[in-house]
């Protein structure tokens, strides 16, 4: 009989515990929270109530404690909110680079099967009318190829050399097909050969100024690239002088993938400016910042 009764003594006494501790950090909680002004009003009405009540001695010390757990608990509750803010953070950040990635991947999946197609069949009509020609255009392919796989792997940033010899070799096979339409012209400094650049990013701006502005034009045209340093920002720019830029058209998939890549990447120091000069064609212009 005794031993049932300790045990619901010792019950009891747990229940008793864990409610104490439950409505401790309920309170240790709500002064999180509250307004230092709230709290002031709420200790001055203790004090008064306290004092009626024959508590005078009990309340100064039941109102600093609370000033001082106010103190602790609105340090954990920032510390919280900072790491949850943080938590967050990582957690968009984390969610945009997988899309970036996937979209990147999407892009890059654009090393077009039929672009591919075009090129062989290309070499294997000048293989029996200008053999010497199909030579080049196969080797122009080989350097295509190797400059593209590692930015497919890098899915990100790469090297702004590399990059530009990618869109030379495939204005080098455009150039072949094409013929006297194409014109081409890429300036790239020494110096900024190794700057950092987002991959496959050049080449869209190439693919987009011939597919959108010198195929179109029966005469076709030149195309120009060239990088810059401005401070320390890195200017890349892609001029044609094709049919031109429709400045109040929808930009289309590739245009904005890139301002979205630029806004993953760089936040508000790099964006994308299009231009439609007055002489006709396109300029667009990406501005990074140099690394």
């Amino acid at each position: 009989m005794k031993s049932t009764d300790d045990n619901q003594v010792l019950a009891f006494v747990q229940e008793v515990c864990r409610t104490s501790k439950v409505i401790w950090w309920q309170f240790f909680d709500w002064l999180a929270v509250i307004s230092w002004r709230y709290l002031a009003g709420v200790s001055l009405l203790a004090m008064i109530l306290g004092g009626m009540l024959g508590l005078g001695a009990l309340m100064p010390f039941v109102v600093f404690s609370s000033i001082l757990i106010k103190s602790l608990a609105g340090g954990k509750h920032k510390a919280e909110l900072a790491a949850s803010a943080a938590a967050t953070r990582a957690d968009v950040e984390a969610l945009e680079r997988r899309l970036l990635e996937a979209e990147v991947a999407a892009l890059q999946a654009q090393i077009e099967p039929h672009f591919l197609f075009n090129t062989l069949a290309l070499i294997s009509q000048l293989i029996e009318t200008n053999p010497a020609r199909a030579a080049l255009v196969h080797a122009d392919l080989i350097k295509y190829l190797r400059a593209a796989l590692p930015q497919i792997r890098q899915q990100g940033t790469g090297k702004l050399g590399q990059q530009m010899e990618l869109s030379r070799a495939y204005l080098s096979i455009m150039q072949a097909r094409m013929q006297d339409r194409l014109t081409y012209h890429l300036d790239l400094p020494a110096e900024l050969a190794q700057a950092e650049c987002p991959s496959m990013m050049i080449q869209t701006l190439v693919e987009n100024a011939i597919k959108h502005g010198l195929e179109p034009k029966i005469e076709g045209g030149h195309i120009a690239v060239v990088a810059r340093q401005v401070g320390n920002e890195l200017q890349l720019a892609v001029s044609d002088n094709g049919v031109g830029f429709n400045l109040n058209a929808d930009e289309g998939v590739g245009l904005t993938n890139i301002r979205e890549r630029l806004k993953v990447l760089y936040g508000a120091k790099a964006r994308i400016i299009i231009e439609a000069p007055p002489e006709g064609g396109a300029r667009l212009c990406l501005q990074l910042p140099l690394k």
